[in-house]
């Protein structure tokens, strides 16, 4: 960091269901990285989503952060000087940025149903689709369909976009080509992800952004709307997932790999932080430890790239002897 600017890195969990190993793997490495650099660490709730976020999932995900030992210094329940801390409380500055884009001609609206992308958009090369640009045409036709509530994309220009991420190395997209016209609001009126995670990250000063790297090939979209937004974009790593020994990535689907679960069988913060303090390459061998005995020897560059397979008996490993 320079000019003495304190790292400020965030960890923003969606409050869709209960925290698992999967998260806390990403927790423990993104709170690592701020530790290591005496930075600032940040609790959002990303609960953006009205039909899945829950506030049960909210008071669990801070009672098992609390739990790992995984602490923060401003969020929803310590407050801060970029309060609010919860998506669903600050739905007038994604307004208010969207606005902006409006206003600079780079959004248009989409009446395309979903049925209607399924039948014209071929698969995009991380499993969205390509939006074919229905209803840039259709706009410049001034062409709207009666009754049906628009959502709103953004008019993505041709060209590369393309950054160096501090796990993956240098990663390049064309957004146009490999997912087109993207959404920033949709058609309920709730502001899309990129959008919000944009302004977000932008207004709480965020210089540093880890996480895993399911969020990788979007982040090329993201960087397009700091730079028409004139917003400042932070650094990133994208970490590998952790996955079962099926082949599938950890997921909240899996109550019994849940922090819940897993301290209802007995095991302790100590083991989980260990255990996964291993997995991602930070120690040579399994043992118990304290998120605070990592902090000193971190490194980003011991980070695995690769993804990451646990066993099929987690629950087994984790109660064995270390």
């Amino acid at each position: 960091m320079s000019s003495g600017k304190k790292m400020r890195g965030r960890f923003a969990p969606s409050p869709t269901g209960e925290m698992h190993l999967g998260n806390a793997w990403t927790a423990l490495l993104a709170w690592l990285q701020v530790r290591a650099a005496g930075g600032v660490m940040v609790l959002r709730i990303e609960d953006l989503d009205p039909d899945r976020s829950r506030q049960v999932y909210i008071n669990g995900l801070i009672a098992d952060m609390k739990w790992l030992g995984l602490d923060w210094d401003e969020g929803p329940d310590a407050g801060g000087p970029f309060a609010p801390y919860c998506q669903n409380e600050r739905r007038d500055l994604y307004q208010i940025a969207l606005e902006r884009l409006a206003a600079a001609g780079l959004v248009y609206p989409c009446y395309c149903t979903r049925a209607e992308l399924a039948v014209s958009a071929p698969h995009a090369e991380d499993n969205e689709r390509v939006y074919s640009g229905t209803c840039r045409r259709r706009e410049k036709k001034k062409n709207g369909l009666p009754g049906r509530s628009p959502a709103l994309r953004l008019a993505v220009p041709d060209g590369a976009v393309d950054f160096y991420d501090e796990i993956q190395g240098y990663y390049c997209q064309h957004v146009s080509q490999s997912v087109g016209d993207f959404v920033v609001r949709r058609s309920d009126g709730v502001h899309a992800y990129q959008l919000a995670v944009v302004v977000d990250d932008a207004a709480m000063e965020i210089t540093h952004v880890l996480r895993g790297d399911d969020l990788l090939s979007s982040t090329p979209r993201q960087i397009l709307l700091y730079q028409v937004l004139n917003l400042k974009q932070p650094v990133f790593a994208h970490v590998p997932l952790l996955y079962g020994g099926d082949g599938h990535r950890l997921s909240k689907r899996q109550k019994d790999l849940s922090i819940a679960a897993l301290r209802y069988c007995g095991i302790k913060p100590e083991r989980i932080i260990g255990f996964l303090a291993w997995k991602a390459g930070l120690i040579a061998q399994k043992q118990s430890l304290t998120a605070y005995e990592l902090v000193d020897g971190f490194n980003i560059c011991q980070v695995r790239t690769k993804p990451v397979v646990v066993g099929s008996c987690i629950i087994d490993e984790l109660l064995e002897e270390f």
